[in-house]
């Protein structure tokens, strides 16, 4: 008789923030991936600045799991947001070295643009989408209920972890213990 109701979004894992934050670490994941594929499909080792990216874009998939684990919070989109703006102004660096007549870039492209020119354009995408986060947050209501509660918010979560330690993994067999190379071409601690 005295069994509550769960019928509200604050009682629920799936509320639209919640939802939203999977969705963004899911989208971090996939960034993730793709770099990670074309590193070891094609063979393509990044470069320093090309690190940095992806350590800005595991700091923002760090801010959002810790939303979808914890619940969400102004300070997780800190976060999220710190890591955004590194990779934004890493990446922007990136693409004010190449910009030269007659540059062709480094590295492959994905859909016609090379890697650093899509890392800007997704921090900027994630400045964006955070800022529509945190004006979901005052407008919703708390939920009692991370994102960590369903199935999907703990398979986020899992898959960026294994990114997050696949690409630890690769930098360290690329650069050792030192400053990684300008243009690598292998990895340091495998030889040539």
């Amino acid at each position: 008789m005295n069994q509550p109701i769960l019928s509200s979004s604050r009682d629920r894992a799936t509320s639209g923030g919640n939802i939203l934050n999977v969705l963004g670490l899911l989208a971090v994941c996939a960034s993730l991936g793709i770099a990670f594929y074309y590193q070891l499909s094609l063979k393509e080792l990044p470069c320093p600045l090309c690190l940095l990216q992806r350590a800005g874009l595991i700091l923002t998939g760090i801010g959002l799991m810790m939303n979808v684990r914890f619940g969400v919070r102004s300070a997780h989109y800190g976060v999220a947001l710190a890591g955004a703006l590194v990779t934004g102004i890493v990446a922007l660096r990136q693409v004010l070295l190449h910009i030269a007549p007659g540059d062709a870039g480094y590295g492959s492209t994905f859909m016609g643009l090379h890697f650093y020119t899509l890392a800007a354009l997704a921090s900027l995408a994630a400045v964006a989408g955070i800022a529509a986060l945190l004006m979901l947050k005052s407008w919703e209501m708390p939920t009692r209920f991370p994102a960590w509660k369903s199935a999907s918010g703990k398979l986020a979560c899992i898959l960026f972890l294994l990114l997050v330690a696949g690409n630890l993994a690769s930098t360290v067999l690329e650069c050792g213990a030192g400053a990684c190379e300008d243009n690598p071409t292998y990895y340091l601690l495998l030889g040539k």
